[in-house]
């Protein structure tokens, strides 16, 4: 474990850390909104519309995180990296995609303490983004369904370049239109995805321990640090001079 990590960044592990930033790169799902139920309305939808049964909540909570493309490959064929019939699989896809895009921000929400969070660390000079694998088509009206796009400086989702998470391309792309070293920003996400993304990118990463880790044991990987809630992030990010 890092030594930022074990020193602990939550009031119930001890002191907590400081990171000084001039950006702050965030994850969508999971991370700043709960779009689960929405997500899971939509597959299970999918699947009444061809004759499948639904599935459970939970076990669809851990498919969520590579993309609308693997969820649904997922969702079809109840199996991790499993690949449905061609025809199969496009039939499944734009019945998800309708369903989800028709209610992408019905039960969706932020998660306690997002936006109060968001407008402190904007209120401090921070460039802020939101880099997704979530596909642009229900990137954009989520966030602004929701009222988060306000915050973002640049939204990147998992169609708007050649790679996506864990891939380190988005954060590097972000570093760049901001004009910031890698060394100045800072990762927050909820996934072995988003921690590995910056660590291939040379970014330091805080992880919630809520949201949708795939049953990935996160401290296992190292973060910089862990956090309860948002209310956490403007105790430990500052702007640097």
């Amino acid at each position: 474990m890092s030594s930022s990590l074990s020193k602990g960044t939550t009031a119930a592990h001890g002191e907590k850390s400081s990171f000084a930033a001039k950006a702050v790169i965030f994850d969508l799902d999971g991370t700043l909104i709960h779009t689960a139920p929405d997500l899971v309305q939509a597959v299970n939808l999918m699947r009444r519309d061809m004759d499948m049964p639904e599935l459970a909540n939970d076990l669809v909570m851990t498919w969520i995180g590579n993309g609308a493309v693997r969820l649904v490959k997922r969702a079809l064929t109840e199996s991790w990296d499993a690949e449905p019939d061609a025809d199969l699989f496009a039939r499944g896809h734009a019945l998800f995609h309708d369903h989800y895009l028709r209610g992408v921000s019905e039960h969706s929400e932020p998660y306690p303490d997002v936006r109060e969070a968001l407008n402190e660390l904007r209120a401090r000079g921070l460039r802020m983004a939101c880099v997704t694998n979530k596909p642009v088509v229900f990137t954009e009206p989520l966030l602004e369904e929701l009222e988060l796009d306000q915050f973002f400086d640049s939204v990147l989702s998992g169609d708007s370049l050649a790679e996506k998470k864990p891939h380190p391309l988005p954060l590097q792309h972000v570093c760049e239109l901001f004009r910031v070293a890698a060394e100045d920003a800072i990762v927050v996400g909820d996934s072995a995805n988003d921690i590995k993304a910056a660590k291939a990118a040379g970014l330091r990463v805080i992880c919630v321990n809520y949201g949708y880790s795939q049953g990935v044991d996160l401290t296992k990987l190292e973060p910089d640090a862990m956090i309860d809630s948002f209310r956490e992030l403007t105790d430990i990010i500052r702007l640097t001079a």
